[in-house]
C-alpha cells in the first residue's frame, strides 16, 4: 500500500523522497529521523558518492559495501521524476540550471551546457544534481520585524535581505511576509503583493500557496519578476511588494517604479556585504534610488539565518549588530 502522503509533515520525506530512486531513498531513510528533519540538500553525482548536507557539513552516506557510488542510471532517474517524465516541458527552467519541484524544493543540475549564438539552450548529458530542501520555519523573521516594521507609523520600511547562498534568504523572507500579513508586530497588519517566479517562496500550487504566506498576502507565481511587481503594483494595490533574488537591469527599474509609487519592497539578493551589491551596475542603481532603507546582512555563523548586522541605508548607520541575533 502506498503510504498517505498528506499525513507525512516533514517536507523531505513528503514532497523529495518520492523523486528518489530505491537505492538512494533506502539509504536516506537508514538516517536517524533526527538528521533527516536537519536535511538541507542531497546531491547526486554520477561516478561519485551520494551526499547529503546538514548543518553546515557534507556527510557521504554508506551502505553495508562502503560509501555508495551514484549511478548515472540514478541521477537520470531522478530528473526524470523530477519533471514528470518530460523533461522539454521543463526547458525553459533547465537553461537557468534547475527545476522547482512541488513545495518549493529546487533541483539544481550541472552537465553539457548547450549554446546557440552565445545563448545557454539547454543542459543534456546532466551528471549532478542537486535538491536543496525548501522548510518553513514560523518566527524565523522575529528578530528582524522590530527593524522593518515602523509601529507608530503603521508603515513598512523597505528592506533587503543579503546573504550568499544557503544562508536563510528565502526562509526569512517568506516569514517576514507571513508576519506583516498576519499582523505579528503589534496588530499591523498589511497587504502583501508576492512574485514568487520559481514558486520557491510561497509554493502555490493549482493557485494555492503551499507555504504559509499569511492571509492577506496575494501570490503571483510563474512570472518574471519585474512585469510581476508592476502588474501586482497596478492590479492589487499592495501596502508591500515582496520578491525573490533580485538584480537584474530589468528588475532595477521595476522597484524604481514602486518606489515612486509609495509602495514599500520586500527582496532578497546575494552578496556577503553591502559593498557586493554596490558594486553590481543594477544594483548600485537600485541603492542610489533610495529603493531600500533597511539592509539585512545574514549569515550560517550560527546556523542559517544568523542575522549579522542590520543597516540603515540613508545613512549608512548600523542600527542593529555586534551581537548574534538568530532569526
Amino acid at each position: 500500500m502506498e503510504p498517505d502522503l498528506s499525513i507525512i509533515t516533514d517536507p523531505l520525506e513528503r514532497d523529495i523522497l518520492p523523486l528518489l530512486p530505491e537505492t538512494v531513498k533506502a539509504l536516506i531513510l537508514s538516517m536517524p529521523r533526527d538528521a533527516r528533519r536537519r536535511t538541507e540538500e542531497i546531491r547526486l553525482r554520477a561516478g561519485r558518492p551520494l551526499a547529503v548536507y546538514l548543518d553546515g557539513t557534507e556527510l557521504f552516506l554508506t551502505g553495508q559495501r562502503g560509501p555508495h557510488v551514484v549511478t548515472a542510471q540514478e541521477v537520470f532517474r531522478t530528473l526524470q521524476a523530477a519533471s514528470g517524465s518530460s523533461v522539454y516541458a521543463w526547458e525553459d527552467d533547465i537553461r537557468q540550471g534547475f527545476i522547482t519541484l512541488r513545495g518549493g524544493h529546487r533541483l539544481g543540475l550541472a552537465g553539457r551546457v548547450v549554446v546557440t549564438d552565445g545563448r545557454i539552450e539547454s543542459i543534456q548529458d546532466v551528471g549532478s544534481v542537486a535538491i536543496r530542501v525548501a522548510r518553513e520555519i514560523p518566527g524565523a523573521a522575529k528578530a528582524v520585524l522590530p527593524y522593518v516594521v515602523d509601529v507608530p507609523g503603521r508603515r513598512v520600511r523597505s528592506t533587503l535581505l543579503l546573504s550568499p547562498p544557503q544562508c536563510g534568504k528565502t526562509t526569512m523572507l517568506r516569514d517576514l511576509i507571513r508576519s506583516l500579513s498576519c499582523g505579528d508586530m503589534r496588530g499591523a497588519s498589511f497587504r502583501v503583493g508576492l512574485v514568487d517566479e520559481r514558486s520557491e517562496v510561497a509554493a502555490a500550487y493549482m493557485g494555492i500557496p503551499q507555504k504559509d504566506v499569511g492571509p492577506r498576502t496575494d501570490v503571483l507565481y510563474g512570472c518574471p519578476k519585474s512585469q510581476g511587481l508592476l502588474l501586482l503594483l497596478r492590479s492589487m494595490a499592495p501596502d508591500v511588494l515582496a520578491t525573490d533574488e533580485v538584480g537584474s537591469e530589468e528588475d532595477a527599474r521595476a522597484i524604481s517604479e514602486i518606489t515612486r509609487a509609495g509602495v514599500a519592497m520586500l527582496a532578497t539578493a546575494h552578496g556577503a556585504e553591502i559593498g557586493d551589491i554596490a558594486a553590481r551596475p543594477s544594483m548600485k542603481y537600485i541603492l542610489n534610488v533610495g529603493a531600500f532603507s533597511r539592509c539585512v546582512v545574514l549569515s550560517r555563523r550560527c546556523g542559517p539565518g544568523t542575522v549579522e548586522a542590520i543597516y540603515d541605508l540613508a545613512s549608512g548607520r548600523k542600527v542593529q549588530g555586534g551581537e548574534i541575533v538568530r532569526g
